[in-house]
């Protein structure tokens, strides 16, 4: 306790709940504590704690009982201090509000918990500026790995701030790169993957087809790549200049205006395809509204593979990049790189087309 006792007329700061304490207040119990009334060292004390050999069973018990009993916490910061080790990872997310970046910040702070890691996660918002002050935030609390979620971070001013601010710190990048030796990269096929959405169209004789993209990315720029590039398996005598509509704001309202737009222009389109689910939602919303049957009349597909998908009516075809794969791939690669082991720089994994009620 911090309480003072009177004896002698000295001041005695016991540390520790103590009976004649005048105010009795109980304060922080250390592992000397613990060892005292356990009858043990406080090395014996360290061991269970980190559950390491080299302690009886009967001696374990009494000791695991009495740290139960104190509620005892350890002090992390103090141990780091020692260890050089402060066992907190960063991880960085432009827009907390996003379901599907979120997500794979829960999957990967989960697994890397199961290893002893804290994550610590922050919303960067959408400026460069705002993501080189919350590298800078790293920096200071000094994490021992970062992980960036989503291409958003591919850009010239988060590399120059990564190699002033983190050069000996690995960094894992959800679908994007760069190219610095202490970066690593989990990426999703969209490419390939959009193209084969656009093939998937053309089979079922969906020849008007309209794509709508988000803000530009990397990721949405491969994603438009993709479409593009499907789009030459049109037959020679439906090719057209392709109806994209890019810079869409990545919402429910976005997708409704949009897709309200392409009716306008190109009232006998056939089929869509959105470089994210929730701009797929609100195109079925348009078209339901404007009395278009989904998919006799107009199919769809959303990219991501998100609880959207599941929740919208009818139940929508989406391309799964693979973002539960990617975040366990992340959280393992960089426990092996902390622990030492040699992990491969570049990830790519395959997108696969889940189709459901929408085409």
């Amino acid at each position: 306790c911090y309480g003072k006792l009177k004896t002698e007329n000295k001041i005695h700061f016991c540390g520790r709940f103590h009976p004649f304490c005048k105010k009795g207040v109980r304060g922080p119990v250390t592992i000397y504590d613990i060892a005292r009334e356990a009858g043990v060292s406080a090395s014996s004390v360290s061991r269970v704690i980190n559950n390491k050999p080299g302690v009886s069973r009967a001696n374990r018990a009494k000791i695991s009982a009495l740290l139960e009993k104190y509620h005892f916490v350890s002090n992390e910061t103090a141990r780091g201090l020692v260890t050089g080790s402060s066992k907190l990872v960063g991880i960085l997310v432009a827009d907390i509000r996003t379901q599907h970046h979120i997500e794979g910040a829960y999957h990967i702070a989960r697994d890397l918990a199961a290893h002893g890691y804290c994550s610590l996660i922050l919303n960067t918002g959408d400026s460069d500026q705002e993501r080189v002050d919350s590298i800078r935030t790293l920096e200071q609390r000094k994490v021992e790995a970062a992980v960036l979620m989503g291409s958003i971070f591919q850009t010239p001013q988060v590399k120059n701030s990564i190699e002033r601010s983190l050069p000996h710190v690995p960094v894992f990048m959800l679908n994007g790169f760069l190219d610095l030796p202490n970066v690593y990269g989990v990426l999703s096929d969209e490419r390939n993957g959009v193209e084969e959405c656009v093939h998937l169209l053309i089979k079922k004789q969906r020849y008007k087809i309209a794509f709508m993209v988000d803000k530009p990315t990397p990721s949405s720029q491969l994603k438009t790549e993709g479409f593009q590039k499907g789009m030459q398996a049109l037959p020679v005598h439906e090719k057209k200049p392709l109806w994209i509509y890019s810079g869409v704001e990545g919402s429910l309202n976005g997708g409704r205006e949009t897709m309200q737009q392409i009716l306008r222009q190109h009232p006998d389109v056939n089929g869509v395809i959105c470089s994210l689910d929730i701009l797929a939602c609100g195109a079925l919303r348009t078209l339901q509204e404007a009395g278009r049957r989904v998919p006799q009349d107009v199919a769809v597909i959303g990219i991501d593979n998100s609880v959207y998908a599941e929740i919208c009516n009818p139940r929508l075809t989406s391309l799964d990049n693979m973002l539960f794969d990617s975040s366990v791939t992340i959280a393992h690669k960089l426990v092996d790189c902390l622990e030492g082991r040699r992990t491969n720089q570049k990830t790519m994994l395959f997108t696969d087309i889940v189709e459901r009620e929408s085409t």
